[in-house]
């Protein structure tokens, strides 16, 4: 694979603006056009990553036969596992949801691929080749209420991933599957980032952004469409939602810690968020974009907060107030005074991969990180965190993929990527859904499950987030 460098400069200022519905006009500061390739496989995992978990897994190295253990154990990487494609996958209340159908098949791709590469045998990468035809094929579109965005977001990164470890098998129909990524999956994420359905751009709390911006970056490396996925580096570093890096961590404190904001709802939609921004980042280092190192390792000190958090640490919080509602209807505002109550046992398999891209790769301190990392090892996957869809936002076996040795050169450039146009969004073929159609986290229940996440609830008028940020904002790129 040939790369070209260049060097790229964009900022795209994403504003929502008018009725719900309403298009919206996107602008952005043109890059250097160039040849679109990307390196592949180089979503999670690149070839060399794949090398490493077979070599190790081969000579008995610890700790990964103990995470191919557990991929073994899964009764998704089973070779025998039979796909039940769906022609429409509905996602939310008032909708005949079935989309635990489709998260499992996914898994089971991702894991019968992943165990191929590992084991060599072809029985397991035939299985994701079928289960990956067998949805190209049928699925034509995700509908149901505002969580069809979580679907796209989430299912949309994930079939990418898993269809990235077979996309040289003979048999698997890539331009199908691009086809079916390009038409059903990303344009809900790429407007969602436009157009929040149609809601103020802080009505969504951090993790229903990351969902969109995994999805849109994952579909653009995968189908080599080079200014979707700048559309997606821009986004996580200047975006008006709250997934932009510096929305998800508004206030870095003098101690190296930075609050996590969604820390002020609970923890279980935190570590959600934390495993989405790695994920992020760690497919961005292996088209050659550090953002792990964004704005001095802003995540870094995010994820330390969350980790320490979730260990029972004492952390500070910085009470921030939120804007909710619909453009042109409903309005209201949600003030976060502290943070949420938290359960030490409680773990996603997301901390191996923050682990070591920042200890291994960068030769950084991240002791709270590493402790968790120690704590949820070894990490499973999909089907072992219970069997409801929050088990299967991660594609997980971080102990298994993520492990690595300490490199000698702690500096290193992440692997050189293609530059690419930032072309404005048009908002793409979705419509938002006016009226109590926002989220099942914020439209008309607000009250409710806000109490135990520490969250006032105030209806009526507009008050826009308040943050306080001791990170100077001009001059990081």
């Amino acid at each position: 694979m040939t790369f070209v460098t260049s060097q790229i400069s964009r900022r795209s200022m994403l504003k929502a603006a008018g009725a719900a519905g309403v298009a919206v006009t996107a602008t952005a500061v043109p890059a250097t056009a160039a040849d679109s390739a990307f390196a592949h496989p180089g979503l999670l995992h690149t070839q060399a990553d794949l090398a490493r978990m077979a070599t190790k897994v081969k000579s008995g190295a610890a700790p990964y036969t103990a995470g191919f253990a557990k991929l073994t154990a899964n009764r998704h990487a089973q070779s025998g596992w039979t796909p039940n494609p769906q022609a429409t996958v509905y996602r939310g209340a008032g909708s005949p949801q079935n989309y635990a159908t489709l998260y499992n098949d996914i898994h089971a791709a991702y894991q019968n691929g992943l165990r191929h590469h590992v084991s060599g045998d072809g029985a397991y990468a035939d299985t994701a080749v079928a289960i990956l035809n067998a949805w190209s094929a049928k699925l034509t579109s995700l509908e149901g209420s505002a969580d069809r965005f979580l679907a796209a977001g989430l299912y949309g990164y994930q079939f990418a991933n898993a269809a990235e470890l077979v996309r040289d098998h003979p048999d698997f129909d890539l331009s199908r599957f691009q086809e079916m990524l390009t038409k059903v999956f990303a344009p809900l994420s790429d407007d969602f980032l436009v157009r929040h359905n149609g809601a103020v751009v802080t009505n969504y709390w951090t993790n229903w952004d990351l969902c969109a911006m995994a999805c849109v970056l994952a579909t653009g490396i995968f189908c080599d469409d080079a200014s979707q996925v700048a559309r997606a580096v821009d986004y996580f570093k200047h975006g008006e939602g709250l997934g932009s890096v510096k929305n998800a961590i508004p206030v870095v404190y003098d101690d190296g810690l930075a609050e996590w904001l969604e820390a002020g709802r609970d923890q279980g939609h935190a570590l959600l968020g934390v495993g989405l921004m790695g994920t992020f980042c760690e497919m961005a280092w292996n088209q050659g974009y550090d953002l792990y190192g964004y704005d001095d390792s802003r995540f870094l000190k995010g994820a330390q907060y969350v980790a320490k958090w979730g260990m029972g640490g004492e952390v500070s919080y910085t009470a921030n107030t939120r804007a909710k509602g619909a453009i042109g209807g409903w309005s209201g505002r949600e003030t976060a005074s502290a943070a949420a109550g938290v359960d030490p046992a409680m773990t996603r398999p997301i901390w191996a991969m923050i682990a070591n891209h920042y200890t291994k790769r960068r030769g950084l301190s991240a002791s709270y990180v590493t402790r968790i990392a120690a704590r949820s090892a070894p990490e499973g996957g999909g089907g072992d965190y219970g069997p409801n869809s929050g088990g299967y936002d991660q594609l997980g076996f971080g102990t298994l993929t993520f492990t690595r040795d300490r490199v000698s050169d702690t500096g290193a450039s992440p692997v050189p990527a293609t530059s690419a146009s930032a072309r404005p969004q048009t908002g793409g073929t979705a419509s938002p859904t006016a009226g109590d159609d926002l989220a099942a986290t914020g439209s008309n229940d607000i009250a409710g499950w806000s109490a135990a996440a520490g969250i006032t609830a105030v209806a009526g008028g507009l008050l826009l987030l308040r943050r306080r940020d001791r990170v100077g904002r001009g001059g990081t790129e």
